[in-house]
């Protein structure tokens, strides 16, 4: 039942841009659909503190954060390399970790800056109490909560859902295993629209994220 899952889960993440390239290309081309994470290597990415390297690894072709046993003291983040503008990002992901042990939470940022070794910008939010919601990190906090109508009766807790983030514009949308979770326009034209995506392990409790199928898509 579980592969089944995972499966209609991996068909729905791919199902709408086709096929994610097999290599990256040497350039984001409107239309054309890049892989941000090889499965081997930490390529394209490094922590927005550098002294949190330990908490990132790659093993068995997923991107991990944190391990689910050791505490996590603060937020730490892993960015890219490149700034996105306008694009539809694509990944599967795995949240694990005791909720004894304290907070259990990830998120996705895009279109985020760094700044003293921390991070400002849009979250796609991922954990109990805040499923699909928009957050801005480190400036206005909670911009809309996750639709869970739909949601609640197919996310899989502890195993792998899709995550797609879509923007253009001003318009931001967040869909979940297929299901859009926020519909947002963005009123503040001093926003940037242009920035980094980063992976946040959340500080404050025994917390694991795992990654894989992580693309994108420039408009």
């Amino acid at each position: 039942m579980r592969l089944f899952i995972l499966f209609s889960i991996t068909a729905a993440l791919f199902g709408v841009s086709g096929a994610c390239a097999q290599q990256t290309p040497k350039s984001e081309q409107p239309g054309k659909t890049v892989v941000l994470f090889d499965g081997k290597t930490l390529n394209g990415w490094k922590p927005v503190d550098p002294a949190d390297s330990r908490f990132w690894t790659v093993a068995d072709s997923f991107l991990t954060g944190g391990d689910g046993v050791s505490n996590v003291p603060k937020n730490t983040y892993l960015q890219t390399t490149k700034e996105y503008e306008d694009f539809e990002f694509r990944c599967l992901f795995r949240l694990s970790g005791d909720h004894a042990t304290g907070f259990i939470n990830s998120g996705i940022q895009y279109r985020s800056s760094v700044v003293d070794n921390d991070i400002v910008g849009y979250q796609a939010d991922i954990g109990d109490g805040h499923w699909g919601d928009i957050y801005d990190e480190h400036r206005r906090a909670l911009l809309v909560a996750g639709d869970l109508s739909t949601l609640q009766h197919i996310i899989y807790k502890g195993g792998w859902n899709s995550y797609i983030v879509r923007v253009r514009g001003n318009h931001h949308e967040l869909y979940i295993n297929g299901v859009k979770t926020c519909d947002y326009i963005e009123e503040d034209p001093t926003i940037s629209k242009k920035g980094v995506i980063a992976f946040q392990l959340h500080g404050g409790g025994a917390a694991k994220i795992q990654l894989r199928d992580v693309t994108i898509t420039a408009f």
